[in-house]
């Protein structure tokens, strides 16, 4: 897969870059990692899985490192700076692809934090695959009203992110107009979806019915 170095606020930023050949109108989607003072890279596995699982739908896919993990530049800065490098790349990403109609934002755990923002800055975002939000650390009230439809997926064991505050998020969201925000569980599975058959597999089939599915349809 193509390294990339592309221009952040702060400096360079490092991503992984994953087009489609032949393909110019192909869906676009970005990958967020999780938290990077505990060890969130964009190799992180749930990062890596949601990377290829979208490649494999035939979108043109992108993961970077936020600013101070691995080769990029800059210093963490509390999710603000991040949310703006998430935008940058969303910027690359777009102007390398200026003819794809389908743009989406998956993260994970902080990832999940910064794409849910992102989201609210960017309405050509046509879908959203949050993964174990961490909705008891971090306010999601600015999902109000939350612009498009989405996946939220947590595992019942996840002492990180504790399901009883998804569900809470859930709700709140669910009570909005105009989408609809679709939520799975994973039986058993902790923050990290550690068992690749009885966990990951599952998130990541789960993933892409949930895609594939909305790719099908024309509405927000």
């Amino acid at each position: 897969m193509p390294e990339l170095i592309f221009p952040g606020p702060e400096g360079r930023l490092e991503g992984r870059y994953h087009p489609q050949p032949g393909k110019p109108d192909a869906p676009i989607a970005i990958v967020l990692h999780p938290h990077p003072q505990f060890g969130g890279t964009m190799n992180n596995r749930v990062v890596y899985n949601l990377h290829y699982a979208f490649h494999r739908m035939g979108f043109t896919v992108m993961r970077f490192n936020f600013r101070g993990v691995g080769r990029s530049q800059g210093e963490f800065d509390q999710g603000i700076g991040e949310l703006s490098d998430a935008a940058s790349a969303l910027d690359y990403l777009q102007a390398m692809n200026p003819n794809s109609k389908h743009c989406w934002v998956a993260g994970f755990s902080f990832g999940a934090w910064i794409g849910m923002q992102l989201l609210m800055r960017r309405p050509e975002i046509t879908g959203f695959i949050s993964v174990a939000p961490p909705a008891n650390m971090y306010d999601f009230s600015f999902l109000a009203p939350c612009p498009s439809s989405g996946l939220i997926v947590n595992g019942t064991a996840d002492r990180v992110a504790p399901p009883k505050d998804t569900h809470t998020l859930v709700g709140k969201l669910r009570e909005q107009k105009g989408i609809t925000v679709t939520h799975e569980e994973i039986e058993g599975a902790d923050h990290f979806f550690r068992d690749d058959e009885t966990h990951m597999k599952p998130m990541i089939d789960l993933m892409q019915g949930y895609v594939r599915k909305r790719l099908t349809e024309t509405s927000r």
